[in-house]
């Protein structure tokens, strides 16, 4: 497995739980707003297999959990050898996913391998592909969604919002798509050098409150990430 980097604390990745955050080389999407776009095509390897799990075994007692994040973890047909040695040491797993992948979600959470699911909802339907940078099969990415909403495992939708990309009949396409969904967060976007695409802009916060208010109605869990209460 190429780790292309490791984030050794967060209090906000893995939803009441202290967690380190692992990010594995390789994505099948070129999303325009993606920051991690020097790891996309799976090339980078800054830290060794052997590293990562030293570091975990280190620090068992004072992690409560995993999140692993890419690029698309779901991307690498050995994932499950992966997280299942996270799992031997006792950690709770929490992957991030664009939700490509379902059979193989599935397998994963009925494995007991995943605790947590963050899926990206990259766009409505119509726009997905767009959004995505890649082909997209939309069946494969409601399946997920349908899994996870389902019970298939504990969960959260989200979605970064860039002015240049979502537009309000976009999120109700999406809050209608998802009604009901357990928790639903918006993310807006921030630019850095590493943004696949340049010149990009994220929305002011009353245009994401906006969104959250049009939301609501189908979703009533939406929230922005970040805000209190």
């Amino acid at each position: 497995m190429k780790i292309a980097g490791l984030q050794k604390t967060t209090l906000l990745d893995y939803p009441g739980k202290v967690a380190c955050t692992v990010f594995l080389s390789g994505c099948n999407f070129r999303c325009p707003f993606c920051q991690n776009a020097e790891i996309l095509d799976g090339s980078v390897s800054d830290l060794s297999e052997e590293e990562f799990f030293a570091f975990l075994q280190k620090r068992r007692g004072l992690l409560d959990g995993v999140c692993v994040s890419g690029g698309e973890p779901l991307v690498h047909a050995d994932i499950g050898t992966f997280l299942g040695k996270i799992k031997a040491l006792g950690y709770a797993v929490k992957a991030d996913t664009n939700g490509a992948f379902p059979d193989r979600l599935q397998a994963l959470c009925e494995q007991g391998l995943v605790d947590y699911v963050a899926m990206d909802i990259k766009n409505s339907p119509e726009k997905y592909e767009k959004t995505a940078g890649a082909p997209v099969s939309m069946e494969k990415i409601k399946k997920s969604a349908s899994f996870l909403m389902e019970g298939g495992c504990d969960y959260e939708f989200r979605t970064t919002v860039v002015k240049q990309l979502h537009r309000p009949e976009d999120m109700l396409r999406i809050a209608q798509w998802l009604q009901g969904a357990k928790r639903y967060f918006l993310q807006n976007f921030r630019d850095a050098d590493t943004v696949l695409q340049r010149g990009l802009t994220p929305l002011c916060d009353e245009e994401l409150e906006a969104f959250k208010r049009l939301m609501r109605p189908f979703i009533p869990a939406v929230r922005i990430r970040g805000e209190q209460g």
